[in-house]
């Protein structure tokens, strides 16, 4: 394969049930300008449930432009995005974000208890997190004894892993992961990726993983899709697009 070739992910993969399988998001000519400049350029891509799809390219190539645009938190200059069949302008911010939730690259934590942190999310559907639901959102995070703790003091490991437990809080179908293990050390980075795994197979995630680290999209993801220029340069399985990568 030459490195310019745009490789097509199959599409025709069927789930355990009858027919063929609807994408949950959907990116059609998805464009973001700013000042002239394209930051997303007519992206069209396909992210199946179950997916773990890792957005990969240089930097400034428009990978976290991209995944901001999954759940409006930028709005798209021209093209549109599906979620579940639906074009997303038709469904409330707010539940967007709760159905498409993001972890960011560097936590932000509000001040106060842990437990407050996890109880913000439902807090705002009117919901509240029981202390059983807040202990075992922890638990699943690998912090069960965390509640009552002071975010302020927590690591930056630590830290990740209640931002990821907040956004768990929500409930989310889909999970936007921008670079979640760059800011942390080594021994850190491994915890969170076996942490994140282990979640989005437990709970049936579709998951959406912006990295600068091939290494980690080959670990984590079964699909890749490379950004260049803000421009889709190919699609398709992770072992496919990583071999064009690297020029073999």
């Amino acid at each position: 394969m030459t490195s310019g070739r745009r490789l097509e992910h199959n599409s025709c993969r069927l789930p355990s049930g009858v027919g063929v399988q609807e994408p949950i998001l959907r990116t059609i000519h998805l464009t973001r300008e700013v000042s002239g400049l394209r930051l997303v350029d007519d992206i069209s891509v396909e992210v199946y449930r179950g997916d773990i799809l890792a957005v990969v390219g240089p930097s400034g190539s428009g990978k976290s432009s991209f995944l901001r645009l999954l759940n409006r938190l930028d709005e798209p200059t021209a093209g549109n995005v599906y979620f579940e069949g639906k074009d997303y302008r038709e469904i409330p911010p707010r539940e967007l974000r709760r159905k498409i939730g993001l972890v960011t690259q560097v936590p932000f934590l509000f001040p106060g208890a842990v437990a407050d942190n996890l109880r913000f999310g439902p807090s705002q559907q009117g919901k509240q997190l029981s202390d059983e639901a807040v202990a075992s959102l922890l638990e699943e995070v690998g912090l069960a004894a965390y509640a009552t703790k002071d975010a302020h003091y927590l690591s930056g490991g630590e830290a990740q892993r209640v931002s990821l437990a907040r956004t768990l809080a929500n409930s989310p179908s889909v999970l936007l992961l921008d670079e979640p293990t760059s800011a942390l050390d080594v021994d850190s980075r491994q915890g969170i990726e076996e942490l994140i795994l282990r979640i989005v197979r437990l709970n049936q995630l579709t998951c959406v993983l912006v990295t600068h680290d091939l290494g980690q999209a080959a670990r984590m993801a079964n699909r890749a899709m490379v950004l260049k220029a803000g421009k889709l340069e190919r699609v398709g399985l992770i072992g496919e697009v990583l071999r064009v990568q690297a020029g073999v």
